[in-house]
């Protein structure tokens, strides 16, 4: 345990976003209220998730867009926006347009690889390149240097009645700031850090030694350390973690045994790294607000972190979500040493 805790500083939280197919604007709208909640309780920020050809948000910059225009102060992120499906240039100029529209509060999480079942999507998303599209750190790197202003071609200046920039616009001076990588891998933590990112640990991470008694919270730490090794901040650099954590403070006996129960049915994926990746799962945290901030002060990576952003079970309802959010800003933020924003 360090000598001196890190205080919580910024309390977050993470949405999927889910709808039905029969009426998807129902859910799209879910979220937003859901963000517009969160502005109220005093969350520092609100981070959705991205998924593709599933009933999740497909499109996160569009939905954080909408999300700009009805709330003034919650930091908005996307985590994570999977890179294999993006043009990066093309996504540099939307996120900086969503930065300027939400006055500097945009926080965009990326992460790269293959797009999920390539084999079956990659004809409908890059019929004449999926041989030669490079999913590597070279990707985030593209964006990177597009958002922080260098230039994306050799021609700029006036042609007619036409003006041209050499340079992605529009521009937004902060954001190069606050892009934040999604890695679950040492290379990836040090990747970031190298490059002057944040950092995201969610609750899936990667067992990479064969050899390790798998313990997820010690795996999650080194990630941490790792990240701030590399980065020229150091021990200022940022970094973001997110766990599954269901506080039940207000929750009725109904809510708490399903949400029991929807921990109960993930917890055998916690026992043993999963699938040729090694994938570690953490336990969701599910019980009073004083009973998961014992367990998050006993957590090695959780004391090493001045800022979180819980993330909401997906098959939940919308009134689960209020009463969670709700228990999180009153109970367990303040349990934590969180004080909520004005």
């Amino acid at each position: 345990m360090p000598s001196t805790p890190r205080p919580l500083r910024k309390l977050g939280f993470l949405t999927i976003g889910l709808f039905d197919a029969a009426d998807p604007a129902r859910g799209h709208e879910s979220t937003l209220q859901i963000i517009e909640l969160g502005e109220r309780l005093g969350f520092d920020s609100a981070w959705v998730r991205h998924r593709h050809l599933q009933y999740g948000i497909s499109s996160p910059v569009a939905v954080l867009a909408a999300a700009s225009q009805r709330t003034r102060r919650i930091e908005l992120g996307t985590a994570v926006i999977p890179l294999g499906w993006e043009n990066p240039l093309r996504l540099a100029e939307d996120l900086a347009t969503v930065d300027l529209l939400s006055g500097g509060r945009l926080n965009p999480g990326v992460s790269v690889g293959p797009p999920m079942h390539y084999d079956q999507v990659k004809e409908a998303l890059y019929p004449d390149t999926a041989d030669a599209e490079d999913f590597s750190y070279e990707r985030v790197r593209r964006l990177l240097d597009l958002v922080r202003g260098k230039p994306a071609t050799d021609f700029s200046g006036v042609e007619g009645f036409e003006v041209f920039s050499d340079v992605v616009q529009p521009h937004s001076a902060g954001l190069g700031r606050r892009l934040w990588y999604g890695g679950g891998s040492l290379g990836s933590a040090r990747w970031a850090g190298e490059h002057g990112m944040n950092f995201l640990t969610s609750s899936v991470v990667k067992a990479e030694d064969p050899d390790a008694e798998p313990d997820f919270a010690a795996i999650q730490l080194a990630l941490i350390k790792e990240f701030r090794a590399h980065h020229p901040d150091g021990e200022a650099a940022r970094v973001s973690q997110g766990l599954v954590v269901i506080p039940t403070d207000s929750a009725s006996p109904e809510q708490r045994a399903r949400y029991e129960a929807y921990a109960a049915r993930r917890l055998p994926r916690t026992a043993a790294p999963q699938g040729p990746a090694r994938l570690l799962f953490a336990p969701d945290l599910v019980g009073t607000s004083a009973e998961i901030a014992e367990r998050l002060r006993a957590d090695a990576a959780f004391r090493e972190v001045d800022e979180v952003a819980f993330a909401l079970p997906f098959t939940f309802e919308h009134e689960d979500y209020v009463q969670i959010l709700t228990d999180m800003a009153t109970k367990l933020g303040p349990a934590l040493g969180w004080h909520p924003a004005g």
